[in-house]
């Protein structure tokens, strides 16, 4: 296998994590608008017999003069379906070719669920995986909305009938500002970590159709802004990032309506999955609940390998 970690074509890359439906931390404009921000990126496509069978993006952590690790989250990319072994090769092939200087690590986090065989056996496992909740939205809306939990589905039957209104927010920063003033606001209270604030700004302007990189959805309540949520898309796929909701917002379950109509909204747009984000059943019990009763699938990932 050879592996280049150099010379990709931007619109190839982006074909192929939009037919795998990939994360958005494999997503190029993702890379690129970490890379503004002084964030080391490095992309690499592994060949066999002149065909790609994978592409990965790794986002890089330097110790000073001492070296760096490599973490691919979520990746590779496959090109086609692999056995173990020859995954196993492509892991060794990128760990050998790794163009950094001094100790080098390679860390990887692949979108492979517990229990699957992968091509990580060799490796050394030295992080659990992360939970997500995928929520598959080429069912047609009424069967999404059969697949509803029945409480989910109450308040949103609840919220339909509320004199709440949805509204899309425009694609210009002084529009969205407001939401992320409001998770700077929440992360600092909670506690909570995140991308930076000037990333969603970047990753917005990173292609020419703003609206293909990103949905923002609000919820009025005559003239007062009760909630909101954001999503970010990437190719055929979309990540709830953010959201936001005032006391009067969750006495009237918003965000439920307010994630249906965005399932409506992304269904529209050619998204095919939608990823709801983390999930801790201990530390943001009501968070996760809300997610998985949506009726999407928990993924639970196989961890992280160096």
């Amino acid at each position: 296998m050879i592996v280049h970690w150099g010379g990709h074509d931007i619109q190839a890359w982006d074909a192929r994590h939009a037919i795998a439906a990939a994360a958005l931390q494999q997503d190029w404009a993702y890379g690129s608008s970490l890379a503004i921000l002084g964030v080391p990126v490095l992309r690499a496509r592994v060949m066999r017999e002149g065909v790609q069978i994978a592409q990965a993006q790794f986002i890089v952590r330097k110790w000073g003069a001492l070296g760096a690790m490599a973490l691919c989250t979520r990746g590779p990319v496959w090109s086609q379906a692999l056995s173990p072994k020859e995954e196993a090769e492509a892991f060794s092939a990128l760990k050998k070719s790794l163009p950094l200087k001094g100790i080098r690590f390679m860390a990887v986090t692949p979108e492979v669920p517990v229990g699957q065989p992968h091509g990580l056996n060799s490796m050394r496992r030295i992080m659990t995986g992360m939970s997500t909740v995928m929520l598959d939205l080429r069912p047609s809306m009424d069967e999404l909305r059969a697949q509803l939990d029945r409480r989910w589905r109450h308040r949103l039957v609840g919220g339909e009938n509320s004199e709440m209104t949805i509204h899309r927010v425009g694609t210009n920063a002084g529009q969205y500002r407001w939401l992320l003033d409001a998770e700077m606001k929440q992360r600092t209270d909670k506690k909570l970590d995140g991308l930076p604030i000037q990333f969603f700004d970047l990753y917005v302007d990173s292609r020419k159709q703003p609206a293909k990189n990103i949905l923002t959805l609000r919820a009025d309540l005559g003239r007062d802004r009760i909630a909101a949520m954001m999503f970010l898309i990437h190719g055929e796929a979309a990540t709830y990032q953010v959201g936001w909701t005032s006391d009067k917002g969750r006495d009237l379950h918003a965000h439920n309506l307010i994630l249906w109509k965005g399932i409506e909204e992304l269904r529209t747009r050619g998204i095919r999955m939608l990823d709801l984000g983390g999930v801790n059943t201990i530390r943001s019990a009501g968070i996760a609940r809300f997610k998985m009763s949506t009726g999407g699938q928990v993924l639970s990932l196989a961890g992280t390998y160096i």
